[in-house]
Order: structure tokens, then C-alpha cells, then sequence
């Protein structure tokens, strides 16, 4: 019962997931889905940054960046409910910088900012982020819990 909640209210009901091995983000779909050994586990609902068509090309531009990256670190006291910090730059980001542009950095996967949670609803109607991948709190406290450093993440178009 639980489990087909969480597929229809995803901000209001936690579930744990075991066993994630990948993360993939479809950036024009606006969806994050968690899968185990080939097969998704869940699905969810995103938010991007306020520019989202196209590769993150340098700081400030407000896009998602593209590509395959890893889960460095879990944050648990960012400015936004819990956050996975993305390996982002990666190699072949770099490679496509022009000299003298900073790619930026700090790209997450993250919840709603602190305080707001309970608008998770209002903030799925567009894109605010400076460049992250937002999810709601319920969501982000099951990735948060389920996957690892190291875990893969790749972001398609």
C-alpha cells in the first residue's frame, strides 16, 4: 500500500529503497529514476535550473549540466533538505570550456530549500534551481538513505 502511495503522492509518503545502483535524470521529461541491477525502482518528479535546455556550459548560466557523473558526497546540512554533491565538472566538461569561463561547480541533487518543504507542490511548476536537480523531501530523504558515495548518475537531455 505504501509503495503505490508513494508513487502517487511522492511528497507526502517515505519508503526505503534498497539496493540502488544508478541514478539517471531525464532532463526534458523533468524525472529522476533510481534503478537496481537494470530495473527502475522509482520514479520522480524534478526541478532544474532556471536555463535547463542544453549542456552547462559556465557558472552562473542556470543549466543542468549533462553527461555521467558520480555521487561525491552527501550533504546533510546544506541550505536545502539533504543533498548529493554531483562530480560535476567531469573530463569531458572541461574539455568543452572556453579559456578564461569558469564551469562552476557545486552541482547537487537536493530537496526544497530549508523551511519551504510543505510548497513542494507550487515548486514542481518550474524550473528555480541555479543549475541542481530538485526533488521533493520525501524523495530526497529516500536517496539520501539508499544511495552511496560513489553511486553513478548520468543526466540525458
Amino acid at each position: 500500500m505504501i509503495t503505490v502511495l508513494t508513487n502517487v503522492l511522492p511528497h507526502l509518503f517515505y519508503d526505503e529503497l534498497d539496493g540502488v545502483d544508478t541514478i539517471v535524470v531525464h532532463k526534458k521529461e523533468r524525472t529522476l529514476e533510481v534503478w537496481h541491477r537494470g530495473k527502475i525502482i522509482r520514479a520522480y518528479p524534478i526541478s532544474l535550473g532556471g536555463n535547463p535546455v542544453g549542456p552547462k556550459r559556465q557558472e552562473g548560466d542556470q543549466r543542468t549540466p549533462e553527461g555521467n557523473y558520480t555521487v561525491e558526497w552527501k550533504h546533510p546540512n546544506s541550505a536545502y533538505y539533504l543533498a548529493l554533491r554531483l562530480s560535476y565538472p567531469n573530463a569531458i566538461d572541461k574539455l568543452h570550456v572556453k579559456q578564461g569561463i569558469s564551469l562552476g561547480g557545486d552541482i547537487m541533487i537536493h530537496g526544497m530549500p530549508n523551511g519551504l518543504g510543505m510548497l513542494y507542490p507550487v515548486f514542481t511548476y518550474f524550473d528555480w534551481t541555479q543549475g541542481c536537480i530538485a526533488v521533493s523531501n520525501t524523495a530526497m530523504k529516500e536517496l539520501f538513505e539508499s544511495v552511496s558515495v560513489g553511486t553513478p548518475v548520468r543526466i540525458t537531455p
